[in-house]
């Protein structure tokens, strides 16, 4: 709370399945892994280059020692992930014995798995610290030449930044809670959505994220593809957080619900927000003395808001003009959305 100056880390308490917070970081204590209950990620991450000028130890990642302490701090993680991954490649060279390309297609491929289902790029070595090249270098599907991480967009180097960092701690920070603040930032919308799944993907079934956002993006990928395994918690405006003692609840994931969360990124533009399908149903389509507009449409979207929120029901007045009304908009609509489905539903 604000003006209070004995609110500390101290007065917030998380309780997880097997227990309170101290005792799972307890347990984990025993383990060596009590820092890798909590994995953060500030929204602040700024690598504008990367270039390593020797080689230089890092500490074990499970004692999660680097990167920004606080939300507002910025968290520069890519220069120490970059000695994490060719200490990782070098490792599995010399325990395997095998030749330099061997160990690059296993440590360097398995990253780029991540990396190229957001990006047309893939790292293609990892340069020489010794000969002043220490940083990634990448390619293109068009470029065969090599280039270095220096060039990278902005929102380029935020997603080999996020990557690269879920890929190293993949071991250890197994049973994990991995917040990130934003993890949109200079990223295309289009790209985002990706990023959240690979994301997903990347910190295995023993782990959750917890992800502040006004991405579209990541917001489509969350009423979508992750449907079935997000909660969503929406700050309604004028709560008195700093004020008033407040308990979070997950809201039903509605097509009304939805539409408050895409106001909070798009403001006014949220009305041209398209639901993926429209079903036109029988009932008023202009009010009239005593009779409620779009009835059967107000009940449909009840009925159907929480498993099908990507799906608009609109009444269309009686049985002849729905095949009237879909057909022009089926005329108009699908060529503005591709991927819009129209349908009719006839009260027989």
């Amino acid at each position: 709370q604000q003006g209070d100056a004995g609110f500390t880390w101290q007065n917030v308490e998380i309780t997880f399945e097997e227990g309170e917070f101290g005792v799972v970081y307890q347990r984990r204590k025993a383990e060596g892994l009590q820092n890798t209950v909590l994995s953060f990620r500030s929204p602040y991450r700024y690598n504008s280059e990367l270039k390593v000028r020797e080689v230089k130890a890092t500490d074990d990642i499970a004692k999660n020692s680097y990167g920004a302490s606080s939300a507002s701090a910025i968290d520069q993680k890519m220069i120490e992930n970059y000695r994490r991954l060719s200490a990782k490649y070098n490792n599995y060279r010399d325990e395997k014995d095998c030749r330099p390309s061997e160990a690059k297609v296993h440590i360097i491929g398995e990253l780029n798995n991540s990396i190229e289902k957001c990006l047309d790029i893939k790292i293609d070595n990892l340069g020489n610290v010794e000969d002043g090249k220490g940083s990634l270098y990448f390619t293109k599907y068009d470029q065969n030449d090599p280039f270095e991480f220096d060039v990278l967009s902005s929102g380029e180097k935020e997603v080999v930044d996020i990557l690269l960092d879920l890929y190293l701690r993949q071991e250890k920070y197994n049973d994990t809670i991995y917040l990130i603040d934003e993890p949109e930032l200079h990223i295309n919308t289009s790209i985002q959505k990706l990023l959240l799944l690979e994301i997903d993907r990347l910190i295995g079934p023993n782990c959750q994220i917890w992800v502040a956002t006004h991405s579209i993006g990541l917001m489509r990928a969350l009423q979508s593809d992750l449907k079935d395994k997000c909660q969503v918690i929406y700050f309604e405006p004028g709560t008195k957080f700093a004020s008033e003692a407040i308990t979070l609840q997950p809201i039903e994931k509605s097509h009304s619900n939805w539409r408050k969360i895409f106001a909070t990124a798009l403001d006014d533009l949220a009305e041209l927000v398209s639901p993926r399908q429209i079903v036109y149903c029988e009932g008023k389509d202009k009010p009239s003395k005593n009779v409620e507009k779009g009835f059967d449409a107000r009940v449909y979207n009840s009925i159907f808001g929480a498993s099908r929120p990507d799906t608009l029901f609109v009444s269309s007045g009686g049985n002849s003009e729905l095949d009237q009304r879909s057909e022009i908009a089926i005329k108009i609509l699908s060529k503005v959305f591709s991927d819009l489905e129209i349908l009719v539903l006839k009260d027989r």
